[in-house]
């Protein structure tokens, strides 16, 4: 079921009950963070993203918990993304 994002509150959402929606996005690597090689995916021309699964999922996420493995490299993207932001709830919604 679809929940409308106007009717979704920032206050309603964590990290914790999430599922982690953000990580099925694509993700560029714009700076070094540290991410390690094997969850990197680089194109032709040189351009960096985190690798995903054929699932569609972040290849650094644990499946199990949600959590990131690379927490502490995550690519910046990844650290701007603002929980309870307007496109964490457009995410969001999509997978409730």
């Amino acid at each position: 079921m679809n929940i409308p994002i106007e009717n979704t509150s920032s206050s309603d959402v964590s990290c914790a009950n999430c599922k982690a929606c953000c990580c099925r996005l694509e993700v560029m690597i714009i700076s070094d963070t540290g991410v390690p090689e094997e969850f990197i995916l680089r194109d032709q021309y040189g351009g960096e993203t985190m690798k995903r699964l054929d699932d569609g999922w972040c290849a650094a996420l644990d499946r199990e918990t949600y959590m990131c493995t690379i927490y502490e490299n995550r690519p910046w993207i990844c650290r701007e993304f603002e929980m309870g932001s307007y496109e964490c709830l457009d995410e969001r919604v999509k997978f409730l």
